[in-house]
């Protein structure tokens, strides 16, 4: 029980997928503005993840090991995590709409997200059981979720900041992005 909780922990604090691993930035950046989109997109990757997780440990070690084919990983676990982007765009458009347009281009984009990818493949090279696999990619999707939010209120604060013309946008953005992303270098060093 300790060890999936020190998982879970370090998949959303040390091992960060955006703000250790620099994976995921594209909608890193482009859902914070609003928190509710923010929440949104990270409560939509947390569930891509996990559901992805849960099917492409069994193909990983139930079909492709046995049968000398690993080098097809990727490719599958992409058909994988397009299948769940699928349905959850899907079930977003129909009970939650505002959600669904506010996300607009970044929600089919979960797809090539490289943090929904980095934790099934990573899931395996760490040589996690199923219900580590699991875990881990709760707390990897819990983890982006927290830096979205986080950094949605960092951006919040921008747009009443007295910043010099030549910083305004995109340049404060990315400085910001970089302050939050070494305060959470104050947690390595905590699981291990």
């Amino acid at each position: 029980m300790k060890s999936l909780l020190v998982i879970l922990l370090a998949a959303m604090l040390t091992d960060n997928f955006v703000l250790s691993k620099f994976m995921g930035i594209c909608p890193f950046l482009g859902v914070s503005k609003k928190l509710n989109s923010a929440a949104g997109m990270g409560i939509a990757v947390t569930l891509v993840m996990v559901c992805a997780t849960m099917v492409t440990y069994p193909i990983h070690y139930g079909l492709l090991v046995p049968n000398g084919l690993e080098y097809f990983d990727t490719i599958l676990f992409i058909l994988v995590i397009a299948l769940f982007v699928q349905l959850v765009e899907t079930m977003m458009k129909k009970c939650i709409p505002a959600l669904y347009k506010a996300l607009g281009v970044y929600l089919p984009l979960i797809t090539t997200n490289c943090a929904v990818l980095g934790v099934t493949v990573l899931n395996i090279d760490n040589g996690y059981s199923f219900v580590q696999s699991i875990v881990n990619a709760l707390g990897a999707g819990l983890g982006f979720m927290l830096s979205l939010v986080i950094f949605s209120g960092v951006r919040k604060k921008l747009e009443y900041a007295d910043i010099p013309e030549t910083f305004k946008g995109v340049p404060a953005t990315l400085i910001a992005a970089s302050i939050v992303s070494i305060s959470f270098m104050g947690f390595s060093g905590l699981f291990s």
